[in-house]
């Protein structure tokens, strides 16, 4: 049988592009405000030409960049998005709010938007699809040819935990402490299109797979796998949907620089002829489920002989490594950021503490909605 090709839009040059999801809430009880289309709409009449997109739930908006070729570039973007986004939000009455997940919020009471593909989504999903109060980070590199697409992004998957604890920021679920550092990523993977992405060693391989999903129907009330990290081949890029949504645009750009860093060296190795890192399936599960849980206290498996370091340190030394690369792309400032999560906290362990503190979780949402505002990049 003859596998339908799957076109992948080559990009010359490692180009980026974000998309960052935030939310909006009610300033007086502290729950989710079903008003995104209000929102869009009325930055769409004021801004023109700003990206929002509408998401799975009404209480959602979506901050999308055009395609940009430095970090500081596109974070340049997404700030002049929020400011119209902000502003459009006060208009109503309303605050933006950007974490994992929400801690309280009832999933039964958050309407999705109105687009068919999402409610055949509900309908195939039922339990776990109705839950789906979360809000992450998607990160695409440009990619200059199909071959070197999983290649990268098994390399990438190493450093899976790295990216989720820099950024885990979901310990609150229904009212409780879950114990996770990213209860979003536990939820996330509940969907059947959603989770790890199996390790093809080819172009050829995706495609056979994407023929199959698509005769077996596992897609079709989607058009595409949910993975953590995916071919976008429309666009040509790699798309890395690893990171809980930062509360805030300063750690935003620490995780983007980072990501780019990560994949512009992996792809030059490739240049270089250098066989990139891969960790058995296993071991990169089991760096998920550990950075989930722990976040940026976790323990995890960084070879192959299954030798383990804390993430922490990894990190301080991703930095170090990564810096000439970062100065190269022009996002230095913007890696070194990451050094500063690493002292202040990441965002599960600022809420934690609060929570901790006042035993209440509606002061978590007015701090988080406050960090938005102040954690903005230097100008």
């Amino acid at each position: 049988m003859m596998v339908p090709p799957i076109p992948f839009a080559r990009s010359p040059k490692p180009t980026l592009g974000v998309e960052w999801e935030i939310a909006l809430v009610d300033p007086e009880t502290r729950d989710l405000a079903p008003k995104a289309e209000e929102v869009i709409d009325l930055v769409k009449a004021a801004h023109p030409e700003v990206h929002l997109e509408k998401e799975f739930l009404q209480n959602t908006v979506e901050l999308v960049t055009g395609v940009h070729e430095t970090v500081p570039a596109a974070i340049g973007e997404l700030a002049h998005d929020l400011a119209c986004v902000k502003e459009a939000a006060e208009t109503l009455g309303l605050r933006l709010w950007a974490s994992g997940s929400h801690p309280f919020s009832d999933f039964r009471k958050n309407p999705i938007s109105a687009k068919m593909t999402y409610a055949e989504i509900i309908n195939r999903t039922r339990y776990w699809g109705q839950q789906m109060l979360i809000w992450g980070i998607h990160v695409h590199v440009g990619i200059s040819h199909e071959d070197r697409v999983w290649p990268i992004i098994n390399a990438m998957m190493t450093r899976y935990p790295h990216l989720l604890a820099l950024t885990a920021s979901s310990p609150g679920w229904d009212g409780i402490d879950t114990g996770y550092a990213s209860n979003r990523t536990m939820l996330y993977q509940q969907l059947p299109t959603a989770g790890m992405p199996y390790q093809f060693t080819s172009w050829a391989d995706w495609e056979s797979y994407m023929n199959d999903q698509g005769i077996s129907g596992v897609i079709n009330h989607t058009g595409s796998m949910h993975f953590d990290i995916r071919p976008a081949a429309k666009w040509g890029t790699i798309e890395v949907r690893v990171s809980d949504a930062t509360s805030n645009l300063r750690e935003l750009a620490a995780v983007v620089a980072l990501t780019h860093c990560l994949v512009v060296h992996y792809d030059r190795m490739l240049d270089r002829g250098e066989e990139l890192p891969i960790l058995q399936p296993w071991h990169v599960a089991e760096n998920k489920w550990r950075a989930a849980r722990y976040g940026l206290e976790a323990l995890v498996i960084t070879t192959r002989d299954t030798d383990e370091r804390w993430v922490t340190q990894e990190l301080a030394e991703l930095v170090d490594d990564l810096s000439p690369l970062a100065e190269e792309l022009g996002c230095l400032n913007e890696l070194h950021l990451v050094r500063e999560i690493l002292e202040r906290g990441a965002g599960y362990q600022r809420q934690r503490r609060i929570h901790q503190r006042t035993g209440d979780w509606r002061n978590v949402i007015d701090k988080t909605c406050d960090e938005l505002e102040e954690l903005v990049p230097d100008a």
